[in-house]
């Protein structure tokens, strides 16, 4: 599979055009099977896709840890646009009315919106314990830290980026895909299924933050969430609700902050 594939593209300056070669980002689509059964097809940048599908798991509430995985399985050969992800028992009790998508939204879906789409996910996500302050200058340097470790986006211009980062604002689990939502869920697979999760103290992300950024990051257990472009409205009534921060790149060198701001720390200490 190929993430990004060179192509003749003709540019044009100044009333003179040229060829040149220039690279362009893959997508592919992935079949995401829980319990042997389809659940979901992404559009997404070709490769992690354990990873991407543990992340995606989680952010649906299909899983809460990687214990609840038996397995997560891809198939066979060259194209491996498929992951069949495999639940223990008891968590496959536990969760039958997400499987079955009885009275249930999925949080992939496209134009859902509303106060019944809030209480649910309200409902299925708890709000987030207190925790330290984060600097605001800690924040900014996970921004300049995630944009070193976007290989894609300097290839291709196209790639979206998530970033988990520590307390000290150094990401540990970075993704690139063409999707926002992909990227988010691939670094959160990353830090998933390496036990690292808990270290995560800020999501970093190179997109506008939807209500399902923040609930993803929320099922991850990250309070503060910090982005390139601005928050949806519902975006910012769910993290409120969830006792999160949400915060973005304002013109200059600010900051727009938009809720929590308990969770950051605004003047030097």
């Amino acid at each position: 599979m190929d993430r990004s594939n060179p192509a003749l593209v003709t540019h044009w300056e100044g009333g003179l055009t040229s060829a040149r070669n220039m690279e362009l980002l893959g997508e592919e689509p992935l079949s995401i099977r829980v319990e042997g059964k389809p659940y979901a097809v992404v559009m997404r940048t070709p490769g992690e896709e354990a990873a991407h599908a543990a992340g995606f798991c989680l952010g649906e509430g299909i899983i809460d840890s990687a214990a609840d995985c038996s397995s997560i399985g891809l198939c066979e050969g060259e194209t491996a646009n498929a992951v069949t992800v495999t639940l223990t028992p008891a968590r496959r009790a536990a969760i039958g009315d997400i499987l079955d998508r009885r009275s249930y939204l999925s949080q992939t879906s496209c134009g859902i919106c509303g106060k019944e789409l809030l209480e649910d996910l309200a409902q299925r996500t708890l709000p987030l314990p207190p925790g330290a302050a984060i600097d605001i200058g800690t924040i900014l340097a996970g921004m300049e830290a995630m944009a070193a470790q976007q290989p894609l986006r300097r290839a291709t211009r196209a790639a979206h980026a998530a970033a988990l980062c520590d307390s000290n604002g150094t990401p540990f689990a970075v993704a690139e895909d063409i999707g926002r939502h992909n990227a988010l869920d691939k670094a959160v697979g990353k830090a998933l299924l390496e036990g690292s999760l808990a270290q995560a103290s800020l999501a970093v992300l190179s997109s506008r933050v939807s209500y399902e950024m923040v609930q993803k990051s929320a099922r991850a257990g990250v309070a503060v969430v910090f982005s390139v472009s601005r928050p949806t409205r519902l975006a910012v009534e769910l993290a409120t609700r969830l006792d999160m921060a949400l915060a973005c790149l304002a013109p200059g060198n600010g900051v727009y902050l938009f809720c929590g701001q308990g969770r950051l720390r605004l003047t030097p200490s």
